[in-house]
Order: C-alpha cells, then sequence, then structure tokens
C-alpha cells in the first residue's frame, strides 16, 4: 500500500483518480480548497478508512509523509481561470513550489498535470512535446498557459538540482462525469444547451478542432506515467488524438440527446487555439498507452450523467 497525496483532488480529474488510487490499494490523502472541486465528487469515498480529505489551498506550504504527490490543483476551464488571473497564476506556481519542496522532503515521487495549453495556438500539427509553442505571454489566457509553462520549468529545476523525481504529463482536453455543469468548457455547454433545449453558441466559425478524451483514459496514462523508472521525466502527451470540429462535436451532441436546440455563432474569443490535437507517440512508446473510448461512446456516458441531475445541473 502506498501513501498517495492527490492535491486539486475533489475537482474533475482529481476525483476519478482518487477513486482509482482507493480501489487499486492504496492509502489516499485528497486536499482540495473547494475553488472548483466539491466534495460531492468524492462523496462515495467518505468513510473509506483508506480516503481521507482535507481542505487546503496549495499556495500555502502543507506537511505530510507520503510516497507520490499528483499535483492537479489548478482551475482548468477559462470561466474559473480567467476569474481571478493572478491567483490562478499563484497556484499554478506556488503550488508547484510548496509540492516539490515536499516531494524533495519525503523522498516522494511527484506527478504534474500540466496542460496542452502550454502548446497555445499551435504553428505545428499535431503537437510533439518537442515544440515549444505559440503562446501571448500577457493575454487574457496567459495567466494560465504561462502558469502552466513555469510550473513545467519549477518541476525539472527541482529534478536537475534537488533530484526530486518527476513527472510531467501535458493534458489535452478531457470530459466525463462530475464535471460542472456551466464550467464553460465546450463539451459541458453543448450538452447541457442540448439538454435544456437551449441555442448551442459556436465561437468563431466552428471549424476550429479539438481532441477529446475520455477521463477514464486519462486516469489510466496518469499511473503508468507515474509508475515509469525514474530516468523518465516526460512532458508526455496524454490525449486522444481523434480531432473534431466545434460543428461537427454540436451536430453529434444534438445527434444522441434528439435535441431540437438551434447552432448560434458568436465572435471567437481572444487566443482560442485553431487546432488541436496530440502526438501520442512517447505516450506509446514509453507507456503502452493510447485511449480506448471513442467520442461517441464517451458522450452517451456525460449526457446519461447530466440527464441524472436534471433539473438542477
Amino acid at each position: 500500500m502506498k501513501r498517495i497525496l492527490v492535491t486539486g483532488g475533489a475537482g474533475f480529474i482529481g476525483s476519478h483518480l482518487c477513486k482509482r488510487l482507493v480501489a487499486d490499494g492504496n492509502d489516499v490523502l485528497c486536499i482540495d480548497n473547494y475553488y472548483t472541486g466539491s466534495k460531492e465528487n468524492v462523496w462515495s469515498l467518505i468513510g473509506n478508512p483508506h480516503f481521507e480529505i482535507i481542505r487546503h489551498d496549495v499556495i500555502q506550504p502543507f506537511w505530510c509523509e507520503v510516497d507520490e504527490i499528483y499535483n492537479l490543483a489548478c482551475p482548468a476551464s477559462p470561466i474559473h481561470y480567467q476569474n481571478d488571473p493572478i491567483q490562478t497564476t499563484k497556484t499554478a506556481i506556488f503550488g508547484v513550489y510548496n509540492m516539490c519542496g515536499l516531494a524533495r522532503r519525503t523522498h516522494a515521487k511527484i506527478l504534474h498535470a500540466s496542460t496542452s495549453e502550454v502548446y497555445g495556438d499551435p504553428a505545428i500539427h499535431p503537437q510533439p512535446e518537442t515544440y515549444w509553442g505559440n503562446v501571448n505571454p500577457v493575454g487574457i489566457r496567459s495567466c494560465y498557459d504561462e502558469g502552466k509553462r513555469c510550473a513545467e520549468s519549477l518541476m525539472m529545476d527541482y529534478h536537475r538540482l534537488h533530484g526530486v523525481r518527476t513527472k510531467l504529463i501535458r493534458i489535452f482536453n478531457t470530459y466525463g462525469p462530475n464535471m460542472q455543469a456551466y464550467d464553460g468548457r465546450v463539451i459541458t455547454n453543448f450538452v447541457v444547451s442540448a439538454l435544456k433545449g437551449e441555442d448551442i453558441t459556436i465561437y468563431g466559425d466552428g471549424q476550429q478542432t479539438r481532441s477529446f478524451q475520455y477521463v477514464d483514459d486519462l486516469i489510466e496514462g496518469m499511473i503508468r506515467m507515474m509508475d515509469t523508472e525514474d530516468s523518465f521525466t516526460g512532458p508526455v502527451n496524454i490525449g486522444n488524438p481523434g480531432e473534431f470540429t466545434m460543428l461537427e462535436l454540436a451536430e453529434l451532441v444534438l445527434k444522441l440527446t434528439g435535441s431540437k436546440s438551434k447552432l448560434v455563432f458568436m465572435p471567437l474569443p481572444q487566443d482560442d487555439p485553431r487546432q488541436r490535437k496530440p502526438d501520442i507517440s512517447l505516450a506509446k512508446s514509453k507507456l503502452n498507452w493510447e485511449p480506448k473510448v471513442p467520442l461517441e461512446e464517451g458522450l452517451k456516458r456525460v449526457i446519461a450523467y447530466f440527464e441524472g441531475r436534471k433539473p438542477n445541473y
């Protein structure tokens, strides 16, 4: 049994990770400040002797004895990270600083959840880990994009200077149960609007693309990355290379929900990437990993999740 700390463990991805780690027979400590997370997401674990949850903000130091750390704490949707951009940057940077300090003290292995947003509006397609990105450092998304880029730098400096066993993954668009209905992510926007019969808003001409992975595939990739040899730090792209335009996604949601919602078009937000697709060659070779859940199957599960929450999404 390993002692594992999950920061942001009551969030969308963190809650799925906590459940998987407990199911695998580990002792899991979850910390979260509930800015975007919720106790409801981990309610099924409350009372389990191998799970503990503490309200804590990773901007502040945290002390415990652990074998592994999964650092997921940071708002990840534009609505949330742009609401308080200074707090977002502090969470990304001070959170990694504090968790790397904890990993150094306890000799723990630490995995940091970075993001495909480090590639910005990419000039290379699909995006390999060797691509340095095309990010606006002063735009409205830079609190998240540049915060995550700086966090990656801190991780590697702790590895090079102090021998901390670091693991870096770059997460591409992920979806699944426990997402918040109004978090500003495209899949939740489309699904909730369709279920309520409201207009579905598409930004730009709808030809911009994204790649969507189901959360179970991501969790499997994270655990496999943590289990790699210490000499392999990453970064590694974890995402589904299936690429869809926003129009294709909207039409699929309408088909699966049977909704009569109409599509309406709005101007494209500032610095919104035109293309996003991971090159997962490294994940295949190093982790023996690739996504298993196709978009249509994953959407059916998400639609069923939100249908089960009516009318209080």
